[in-house]
């Protein structure tokens, strides 16, 4: 109570804002704003049920035990529960959704939110397919915040139903019939507690029972005698029928129906987890796993120069590539992902990727190092396609020795591995700064002279990122080549990363805590001395080969520095001298590490955190929010300090964290500070903690942050249809004085069609709003997903930010018809004597009424035996048929457990039925099969010993749009809470 009592101080008394609840709360900090702490939001609901169906799945694949897996999920898991989180929570933040209702199933607006739903179930399949997974998180998290709040929002709940409403996702289930226009809803209440105001026919057990919703504010208007959504901040409430039937919360002050709340939520959390399970057998438990990043080891990305002066290099990558899938094929991970982008000029690509270690080799074995010409190379142009086919997180690893020709694509590349977290690392091996003349390589039939700072674009990328730039040469490019091993090892983190420019003394420190395991050093630049002190204070000059604290490999451009085992706990330094810049990255091997966003406090119609996008507003107050990974159930291990550090590891600003709720098996624990004023310089993340024994644990975020005084905030981002245009709108805010900004628009698919740059001013603290126009390729494929990028730059100041919006292609007429299920025959001889002993049977039709033919078909539920045939089954109890049997030849067997059965190839004509003989004990009276199409419908086929489930498609209505205002009221009940809370206490 006491840490839920603190944050209640540090979030309601520094910000003094209220708004309305509307839908279920989408984070915890709404719990706090409402002072519902036992509601449950939209994000413990969507990550409870992630859990629960990844946990569930992993068992089914025998891999590991629950215990394992939670504490073994990994950064990148949570990094992907984070997206899926962060988009249904945006549902109530974006200014394109969070007033619309038929985003929230509100106002009546049946058809519309219905439509939303099954439509944002496509685009996460044609995803999924496309293997484009960023994406589907996106439409996925949209998809559940919609479908969640449909049990909040409607009187499902009040009419008595304990199951989920299937129609909303599978037309061909029954629908429940929907209230009329001109159909009264609700009787007048009188008290923040309403019972029993719905009208008879909207309530428990009625015969003739009809589904409703309620209506918020004013627009659209609320015909007399409806619902309305209700609670303090609903200005419809007084309108009658007064009162409202929201379940959002716990709190009677926001919801009237707070007494159903934990019961919405729980049928809530079940349409979760059906969609998540229907979702998993639709695309098969590998691509599931895929989606969420779970179980698998950190990507190899490569970026390579294929002139022909890169013969060296190129052999150094494949060998480092070799080591890596040796090693990697010991471990019961996913295997990862693999991607290769060469590049010169003026081709780049084509981009290789592939889960499959053995083809990914046979990539590298293809490259050949030829041609040669101009200096500059397409180099930009290749990290933007490894970024937007690498998942977030992975690091990059560029070999060249030439300066970039698509200087211009800068900003666009920055914002990409900014906004997915990742690392770029350049291995040049030619820099005449450092090298001298007489061991410069010769590539170039160009004479002219080159500029010294040609790479500078790579070293600023690589700083901003959390990368490194490594200077070398062909002959030492195969021993610096380590450090991609170092790099993208299982559980690596980060204890320190710092930069030197030209200083003649060096001072850094790193934490090691006696969870970490393979301690590395990295070293960039070229040093006169360096000393390394243990916690101890014993003593080792690292230019040395040999200590007793440290082993040192000395390449040319870096030194690798590797700790002796047992290394011993506690702070260590590390002094260094050189005239020349130098970079420090120390890792090391822990499940323990963390996730960092930036957020503000919404004040329009929800209640919570908005997180930001793009960089933070330098010198304005903000919430900083942490997910600690990785840590067991019973680790002892509490953090509550970060610290932001300068880009030499001066210490900026320190941010006190508190726990954002209660400990629990079905998150990452998840931590949140105050930050009075974002800091005006670029700074890293360090988090600090302690461990039972009282020693301090610290992680470290690589990347820097650049904070600014300009924001880019997109309305939405629409799909794409082949052949068509179409437009993305964007507000660009200015915090600063008034100026002239630059904008430039870029995407991975030269959709775009003015790319930029466009200059505008905008006044002191002003606005501006523009668009950008794409057109689609007539050829472009489904499920594709374009990335569109826009950088925005003050002419006059380093200001700068960015905004990366994902686009998916969707066919312009899909295919949205579900396959049929058709029961032919039942015959049964089920007794009620001994149920052991006999058994019933069925056969069904199954065929497809669109356009993608039958794709898979699974036994969902049922302890019987089904068997696929070209022809109609055998009669009666379908029994064995002898080898030469016509039907021999064409029929599979499926049983409850199996996965989904491929059976496209077994129908040769799109039109042709399949059919299927089902034979069951009679102590298992009934079975479920699921069917899909090629386009991922799915069909739902019933089947019983006694009849045929009867199926009924009914459409329902909806549309609408939806608006509140702010209200101070919560503010005096929180300050009454927080000083009624603190006196408790005393």
């Amino acid at each position: 109570m006491k840490r839920n009592k603190t944050l209640c101080i540090t979030l309601i008394c520094p910000i003094l804002l209220v708004v309305p609840c509307m839908g279920f709360l989408p984070n915890f900090w709404s719990r706090v704003l409402t002072l519902s702490w036992d509601s449950q939001t939209h994000q413990f609901i969507t990550e409870r049920a992630i859990l629960n169906v990844t946990m569930e799945t992993l068992k089914a694949n025998q891999k590991h035990d629950r215990t394992e897996q939670q504490s073994g999920l990994g950064r990148a898991f949570w990094r992907a529960v984070g997206e899926v989180v962060k988009s249904n929570a945006a549902m109530d933040f974006l200014s394109s959704t969070r007033s619309d209702p038929v985003f929230h199933f509100d106002s009546e607006r049946w058809d519309g939110s219905v439509g939303v739903l099954r439509q944002l179930w496509t685009q996460t399949l044609l995803s999924l397919k496309a293997r484009e997974y960023q994406r589907a998180r996106h439409t996925l998290g949209q998809l559940f915040h919609s479908l969640q709040d449909f049990y909040s929002h409607s009187n499902w709940v009040e009419l008595g139903h304990q199951d989920i409403y299937l129609h909303l996702l599978h037309p061909e289930e029954p629908a429940v019939p929907v209230a009329k226009s001109d159909t009264p809803t609700c009787m007048e209440c009188f008290s923040l507690t309403c019972r029993d105001n719905l009208l008879l026919r909207l309530r428990r057990s009625h015969r003739d029972s009809l589904l409703t919703t309620g209506y918020f504010s004013t627009a659209p208007p609320k015909p007399e005698g409806k619902c309305s959504h209700g609670g303090v901040m609903d200005s419809s409430r007084a309108l009658g029928a007064k009162g409202g039937i929201n379940k959002d919360s716990t709190s009677p002050l926001f919801s009237p129906h707070h007494y159903l709340h934990k019961e919405a939520a729980r049928v809530a959390t079940e349409a979760t987890l059906a969609v998540l399970r229907d979702l998993r057998d639709t695309v098969g438990h590998k691509h599931f796993l895929n989606l969420l990043s779970v179980d698998q080891v950190p990507s190899l990305v490569f970026v390579l120069d294929t002139t022909g002066s890169m013969f060296e290099e190129i052999t150094a990558a494949r060998l480092r590539a070799h080591s890596i899938i040796s090693q990697r094929g010991l471990s019961p991970q996913q295997p990862g992902t693999f991607i290769l982008v060469p590049f010169h000029d003026p081709e780049v690509g084509p981009v290789s990727e592939t889960d499959d270690p053995q083809e990914f080799m046979q990539y590298m074995e293809n490259l050949l190092a030829l041609g040669g010409g101009d200096e500059p190379e397409m180099c930009l142009s290749a990290i933007q396609l490894a970024l937007t086919h690498s998942p977030p997180l992975s690091e990059i690893f560029v070999f060249t020795d030439a300066s970039p020709k698509d200087a211009h694509l800068f900003d666009a590349v920055k914002a990409l591995a900014l906004e997915k977290q990742s690392k770029v690392t350049f291995l040049l091996t030619e820099d005449p700064r450092y090298v001298p003349e007489s061991r410069a390589k010769i590539r170039r039939r160009s004479t002219e002279t080159l500029p010294p700072d040609r790479f500078s674009l790579y070293s600023s990328l690589s700083a901003l990122s959390g990368g490194m730039t490594i200077f070398t040469t062909d002959s030492d490019i195969h021993k610096v080549s380590a450090i991609v091993e170092d790099n993208i090892a299982t559980d690596k983190v980060t204890l320190l990363h710092a930069e030197s420019d030209g200083e003649q003394t060096s001072s850094h420190s790193f934490l090691v805590d006696g969870s970490l395991r393979n301690v590395t050093l990295h070293v960039t630049g070229f040093l006169s001395e360096c000393l390394l002190t243990s916690p101890s204070g014993q003593n080792q000059p690292l230019l040395n080969e040999q200590g007793p604290l440290a082993e040192t490999e000395h390449f040319e451009g870096l030194y690798r520095i590797r700790l002796l085992p047992p290394v011993q706990p506690g702070q260590w330094e590390l002094q260094a001298e050189s005239d020349r810049h130098m970079t420090f990255n120390v890792i090391g091997e822990s499940s323990v590490d963390f996730l960092y966003y930036f957020a503000t406090v919404t004040n329009e119609t929800h209640p919570g955190l908005a997180r930001m996008e793009g960089s933070p507003i330098a010198g304005v107050p903000a919430f900083l929010v942490l997910a600690v990974t990785g840590l067991n159930p019973n680790a002892e291990i509490s953090f509550n300090l970060v610290t932001f550090l300068g880009a030499n590891g001066e210490s900026l600003q320190q941010v006190a964290l508190n726990s954002s709720s209660h400990p629990s098996a079905f998150s990452a624990e998840e931590l949140v500070g105050w930050v009075q004023a974002v800091p005006r310089d670029p700074f890293s993340v360090t988090l600090t903690g302690w461990d039972s024994s009282g020693a301090r644990v610290e992680r470290v975020s690589s990347e820097m942050v650049q904070p600014t005084h300009v924001q880019i905030q997109v309305f939405s981002a629409p799909h794409l249809v082949p052949g068509h245009s179409t437009i993305v709108t964007f507000d660009l805010l200015n915090h600063g004085p008034g100026r002239l900004f630059s904008l430039t628009a870029d995407d991975d698919c030269g959709y775009l069609q003015n790319r930029g740059p466009h200059r505008f001013p905008v006044g002191e603290r002003g606005s501006f709003r523009g668009q950008v126009d794409l057109l689609t390729s007539p050829s472009a494929r489904a499920g594709a997903t374009v990335t569109l990028t826009l950088s925005v730059q003050d002419l006059s100041s380093p200001d700068s930010n960015y905004a990366v919006i994902y686009l998916t292609i969707v066919p312009p007429d899909p295919d949205t018809a579900p396959p049929t299920c058709t029961i032919t025959q039942v015959h049964s001889s089920c007794t009620s004597s001994d149920c052991s002993e006999s058994k019933w049977s069925a056969s069904l039709a199954l065929s497809d009424r669109g356009r993608s033919g039958l794709a898979s078909v699974q036994i969902r539920r049922g302890e019987g035996l089904a068997t696929l045939f070209h022809k109609p089954p055998p009669t009666e109890d379908m029994p064995e048929m002898p080898p030469h049997h016509p039907h021999h030849h064409h029929r599979a067997k499926l049983r409850r457990g199996d996965p989904p059965f491929n059976v496209s190839e077994w129908v040769q004509v799109p039109s042709q039925p399949l059919w299927v003989g089902y034979v069951s004990p009679c102590c298992s009276s009934s079975a479920e099969l699921l069917l899909w199409d090629g386009a991922g419908n799915m069909k739902r086929c019933y089947v019983t010993s006694g009849q045929q489930r009867a199926q009924r498609d009914r459409s329902t209505d909806m549309n609408g749009e939806r608006r509140t205002h702010a209200s101070f009221v919560l503010v005096i009940l929180g300050l009454l809470y927080c000083v009624l809370s603190q006196r408790m206490q005393d």
